[in-house]
C-alpha cells in the first residue's frame, strides 16, 4: 500500500515538445477569444489594453503550469505552496474583470490538460453570453443635486416637483445648521421630455435666492458626469 501511494506521488506524466506546443497554441487561441470579448464588452467605456493583454498571457501561463504539473501530486502540492507566497494587491475596478480573470484561468487549465473540447465549447458559451448581455441596455438614471441655504429647502422641493410633474424621487436630503443638499433621481425619459422646454431645471432653480450649485450627474454602473 505504501509503495502504491509513493508511486502515485512520484509518477510524472511525460509530455513531448509537440504536445506542449499544442497546449500553448490552443491556450493562446482561447486567450485571443477572451481578448476580443473584453474589447467588445468595454467599447465606449474605460478600456485597459494592458489588462486585456494580461488575460491572454494568463491563459498561456496557466496552460504551461498545468503541462509542467501533469498528474504529479508532489509537484502540484509544491506549486501550490510556491504560489501561496504571492499576494495580489491589484484592485478590481470593474466586477466584470473578475469574470474575465476566472475565464482565463479555467481556459488555461483545460488547455493544459489537453481538454480542448471543453475549453472551446466553454469559451464559446461564455463569449456569447457576455456578448448578448452586453447588448441589453439599462436605462441610466440621472441624479439632480441641489445645494443652497437651509431656508430654501421647501422652495427647491416645490420647484423640482413642479418642473418634472412629480416624476422625480427625492433620495437624499443632507442638512447642516445653515445649508441643505437635496439629491433627486429621475429617468432619462423625464429628462428628454423637458429638453424642448425653454427654461431648464437649472434656470428655474437659480431663480431661487441663495442657491450654491445645481449639478446633473449620469448614474450607471459607474458614476460619470
Amino acid at each position: 500500500m505504501k509503495d502504491y501511494l509513493n508511486s502515485l506521488i512520484e509518477q510524472v506524466q511525460r509530455v513531448d515538445a509537440a504536445g506542449i506546443a499544442l497546449h500553448v497554441l490552443v491556450a493562446a487561441a482561447i486567450g485571443f477569444v477572451i481578448y476580443l470579448s473584453y474589447y467588445l464588452a468595454h467599447a465606449g467605456t474605460v478600456y485597459s489594453r494592458k489588462f486585456n493583454v494580461s488575460l491572454v498571457v494568463l491563459t498561456v501561463l496557466t496552460a504551461t503550469v498545468m503541462a509542467v504539473i501533469g498528474n504529479n501530486i508532489a509537484l502540484s502540492l509544491g506549486m501550490v505552496g510556491a504560489l501561496s507566497i504571492v499576494r495580489f494587491r491589484t484592485a478590481i475596478k470593474d466586477s466584470r474583470d473578475t469574470v474575465y480573470i476566472f475565464w482565463a484561468i479555467v481556459g488555461g487549465l483545460a488547455c493544459g490538460v489537453g481538454d480542448y473540447t471543453t475549453a472551446g465549447i466553454g469559451s464559446a458559451a461564455v463569449f456569447l453570453v457576455l456578448l448578448a448581455l452586453g447588448r441589453i441596455k439599462n436605462e441610466n438614471r440621472v441624479l439632480l443635486i441641489v445645494r443652497g441655504e437651509r431656508s430654501t429647502a421647501n422652495r427647491i422641493k416645490a420647484a423640482v416637483s413642479t418642473y418634472y410633474d412629480n416624476r422625480v424621487n427625492l433620495r437624499v436630503e443632507n442638512t447642516t445648521e445653515n445649508t441643505v443638499e437635496l439629491i433627486y433621481e429621475l429617468s432619462r425619459a423625464a429628462m428628454k421630455k423637458k429638453q424642448k422646454e425653454v427654461e431648464t431645471v437649472t434656470d428655474v432653480l437659480y431663480k431661487i435666492e441663495n442657491i450654491s450649485y445645481v449639478n446633473l450627474v449620469t448614474q450607471d454602473d459607474d458614476i460619470a458626469g
